[in-house]
């Protein structure tokens, strides 16, 4: 393609200030196999920028719908109730938006659906599209945030930054294999966890934790858009860290709060206590929150049940710096250098009668 056919489809203007940039970045594109066509349209979703990392996303995909299906050996209305359990919309027929690797994992999908149930498995596609949904996302923020902004503010050419665009989705691509050691890592911590905390009929005992910042809603007004997300990323990895270096899970993160989990209650005890120190120093809000134990139904990777429902409510009734806990916390609390005073009865919202406290402390000792 010349400089000429670039010029007419309204792609360069040869009087442009960044005349030689744009030239550079087509040419660039072009060399990559992009048609002035997929130019065109990237720059109408001014998106030229990404059509390298999205052409590279794009590769291998050379099958429709119906040729996927008759590949995978399964009608097209499967593939788009599977896609759909995974939270994909649907596609353009028309469009090759598969590869051979599709075919393969859709015509596996009936094996693991005749050993669980049809029902069974859809629930925990959803689960798994949820999960790697929150993960795309997280990526295009992580380069958003800590390339692109950073080159459009030193006023990086566009080839540079088509070019970044293109190492980061090249970087991504290759991360499969990384998920997959961390996937069979916490497959191992989970047998574990659920087979401490095993109970009767199919509940587990765990001790359900909830920890928030007092004031953040006030606060999150005042702040800029790259303070409060400053804020919130601060709160996050403190929150998983603590958690996670003291045998817990982090259940949740919402905005300002934090649901964890954890076997022993005594280790659930230090974590709410870390937290609330660690937030003390590194935070514009004061954290707070309470912890209850008992039996609780796991589904989905989540947990339910009144335990849960009182750790959230009593969370709520917690004052700035104050941690609140049920006796069956204290009771079964083994680790040393932990204080619980009695705190009286108070009446969580949605309770029918008020339930006896203690507050949660590190010993003098």
């Amino acid at each position: 393609m010349s400089a000429a056919e670039l010029e007419a489809a309204g792609l360069y203007d040869p009087a442009a200030p960044n005349a030689a940039d744009r030239l550079a970045l087509l040419e660039w594109l072009g060399s990559l196999g992009a048609t002035i066509s997929q130019m065109v349209d990237a720059q109408r979703q001014g998106s030229l920028h990404t059509l390298a990392g999205e052409m590279a996303l794009d590769a291998g995909r050379h099958l429709r719908l119906a040729e996927v299906a008759a590949r995978a050996g399964v009608s097209a209305e499967r593939i788009e109730q599977i896609r759909l359990s995974v939270g994909l919309p649907p596609v353009d027929p028309d469009e090759p938006r598969f590869s051979d690797e599709d075919a393969e994992s859709f015509a596996s999908f009936d094996e693991p659906v005749r050993f669980f149930g049809e029902q069974a498995v859809r629930r925990f596609m959803r689960v798994i599209g949820s999960s790697f949904s929150r993960i795309a996302e997280a990526a295009v923020s992580l380069f958003e945030v800590n390339v692109e902004t950073p080159f459009r503010e030193a006023s990086a050419s566009e080839l540079q930054l088509a070019q970044a665009n293109l190492q980061a989705v090249t970087m991504l691509r290759g991360t499969h294999r990384q998920l997959e050691s961390v996937l069979m890592g916490h497959l191992e911590t989970a047998i574990r966890r659920l087979r401490l905390a095993h109970a009767e009929q199919g509940m587990r005992a765990f001790a359900i934790g909830f920890v928030d910042l007092v004031g953040f809603t006030p606060l999150s007004s005042q702040l800029s858009p790259r303070a409060l997300a400053e804020l919130v990323a601060r709160f996050e990895d403190t929150a998983h860290d603590v958690v996670t270096a003291r045998d817990g899970r982090v259940v949740k993160l919402i905005g300002d709060e934090v649901m964890f989990a954890a076997v022993d209650p005594g280790a659930a005890c230090d974590i709410a206590l870390t937290l609330v120190e660690r937030l003390c120093c590194d935070s514009q809000a004061t954290p707070r929150g309470a912890l209850a134990y008992g039996e609780v139904l796991l589904r989905g990777g989540d947990y339910y049940g009144p335990i849960v429902n009182l750790a959230a409510r009593l969370a709520e009734l917690a004052v700035p710096n104050e941690l609140l806990v049920t006796p069956e916390v204290a009771a079964h609390a083994r680790l040393p250098g932990l204080r619980f005073d009695p705190a009286g009865k108070r009446l969580p919202k949605g309770f029918d009668a008020p339930v006896a406290l203690l507050t949660l402390e590190r010993s003098a000792s």
